[in-house]
């Protein structure tokens, strides 16, 4: 029997998108016909999706680090990179997304129920979608950024109408059993049930689920026993039932006792703002509708205990029942006032007007505020941090090593503004310059933007290779082979001159005079 797993803290991250790639097209007959590097495909997403046939987390327990296919890269030849694969992860219906700060992310309520908890990252753009009129041949390309990682917790909050609550070995089991068919395991120990337990009830033309949930005692809401783990599976109930057990062999024990104890645990216990209703309000777990279950009557001292209690009870405000699980007396009266409950809830619900929020479609890395500059101080020097999902961006896609790269970026923040922003924020040429706020990129800032690119052979953005050359005529060819011609004439003749006048000749004699004297 597989473990029952309720809370995952799970580490999801999407998936790298591919570098874009450099290319020049070369083929017969065309050299160097142009740039064809294909981008890189975009990272995987990971997904949360509720499933039905997925009742525990217990599989992230064991395997809690999950991670999206990677985009690949881009290929010469247009041929761009492949979208790296969706990670789907099931989780059951009732589940809580939190993060490890404890904000509430989304609720996933309904088969088919998805959130995109971790997007995959952007792929780089080859140096064919990079170039344009003014950079006809970009010698580089964009890098594919990381996607989302994000740490999360997964909580299982059990989806049902009304929740059983009582004292352990009060006998929640075995009502639910003969209320519906679930088979729980049932026992005379305390702690018998370890993991919540559904049924499905029917109670005239009312259909609803009830949830065992593992015994409470005093001090659970602070974390004793099992109740800090399990109260938070009657969040979602819209009603509550009391089963007192009339029979407990327990001398500090009775059922006024057991009922105050439980109460004082629900008033304890707060419950999560993604269980609000529909007109936004949190009802406590005290304030609830609830009922009294006077259970084990069929035992001699429980149906004395029961007459003992009831006035007491139904002076405090509630509805009582005396119930027995083995002999099913009262059952079918309890089972129709729990109805009852379900179905005002569920009118309730449907009578208060709920306004749809209006879906804004945006692109997926738009933001409202492009950037902005923070002042800080380091070593005593003034230090201008630039904070932007664009400019942060735009430094992860750029390849350092490529000063035309990191020229392209100098025109991208020019563009946005940042080099204007900087001046009225009081820079100076030579102050210091971060783009980001962690692994931040560090330059000393110059008004000029020189980043390097204005030392390239040619200007950026174009290729001396591919520059157009002017044919000569074939009147110009005659003139230049008639100047060489020229040019051979008068060296010849400059040398004939020098031979008849004796200057080889003396240099030749003047060696071998040399030679003599040496011997």
């Amino acid at each position: 029997m597989a473990a029952f797993v309720d809370r995952v803290v799970l580490h999801v991250s999407g998936g790298m998108g591919g570098h874009g790639c450099v290319s020049v097209k070369r083929e017969k007959f065309k050299p160097l016909g142009g740039p064809d590097g294909g981008n890189g495909g975009d990272g995987g997403d990971v997904i949360l999706r509720v499933d039905e046939q997925t009742t525990t987390l217990l599989d992230y327990h064991h395997l809690p680090h999950r991670h999206a296919t990677n985009g690949e890269m881009g290929r010469g030849d247009l041929r761009h990179g492949k979208t790296g694969e969706t990670l789907v992860l099931p989780v059951p219906d009732g589940t809580v997304v939190k993060s490890r700060d404890g904000e509430i992310l989304v609720d996933l309520t309904g088969v088919g129920k998805e959130y995109v908890i971790a997007r995959g990252g952007m792929g780089g753009l080859g140096n064919a979608s990079l170039s344009s009129q003014k950079r006809k041949a970009p010698g580089f390309a964009l890098l594919g950024i990381e996607g989302d990682s994000r740490d999360i917790v997964l909580e299982l909050k059990t989806v049902a109408d009304v929740a059983l609550v009582g004292f352990p070995s009060a006998g929640k089991s075995s009502l639910i059993a003969a209320l519906s068919a679930a088979r729980p395991k049932i026992a005379d120990y305390p702690f018998t049930t370890l993991t919540p337990n559904l049924g499905v009830v029917q109670a005239g033309d009312v259909r609803f689920t009830v949830a065992d949930v593992p015994g409470l005692i005093e001090g659970a809401s602070e974390g004793r026993g099992l109740g800090l783990d399990f109260l938070r599976h009657v969040e979602r109930c819209a009603a509550l039932v009391h089963v007192l057990d009339t029979a407990t062999l327990e001398a500090d024990r009775d059922p006024i006792s057991d009922l105050e104890t439980i109460e004082a645990e629900l008033d304890n216990y707060a419950v999560d703002a993604s269980f609000a209703g529909v007109d936004g309000t949190v009802v406590p777990l005290n304030e609830r509708p609830r009922l009294v279950a006077l259970n084990k009557t069929d035992m001699p001292d429980g149906a004395e205990m029961a007459d003992f209690v009831r006035k007491e009870l139904e002076g405090r405000g509630y509805r009582v029942f005396e119930v027995s699980a083995l002999t099913r007396e009262g059952l079918r009266e309890l089972s129709f006032a729990m109805a009852e409950l379900v179905q005002k809830a569920r009118d309730a619900a449907e009578t208060v007007p709920v306004d749809a929020p209006v879906e804004v479609v945006r692109p997926r890395y738009a933001t409202k505020t492009e950037f902005v500059i923070r002042k800080e101080e380091r070593n005593l020097e003034p230090l201008f941090r630039v904070l932007g999902e664009k400019p942060e961006r735009w430094v992860k896609q750029t390849d350092f090593t490529n000063d035309e790269a990191v020229g392209y970026l100098a025109d991208r923040l020019a563009k946005l503004g940042v080099e204007d922003q900087l001046f009225k924020s009081g820079a100076r040429p030579g102050d210091a310059v971060a783009i980001g706020e962690d692994n931040a990129v560090l330059f000393d800032w110059e008004p000029t933007m020189s980043t390097g690119a204005e030392l390239l052979a040619s200007p950026r953005g174009t290729d001396l290779r591919l520059a157009e050359f002017s044919r000569p005529t074939r009147d110009q060819k005659r003139v230049e082979h008639q100047e060489r011609k020229d040019a051979q004439a008068a060296a010849r003749a400059e040398l004939e001159a020098e031979r008849k006048a004796g200057i080889w000749t003396e240099s030749v004699n003047y060696k071998h005079q040399q030679g003599n004297k040496s011997e």
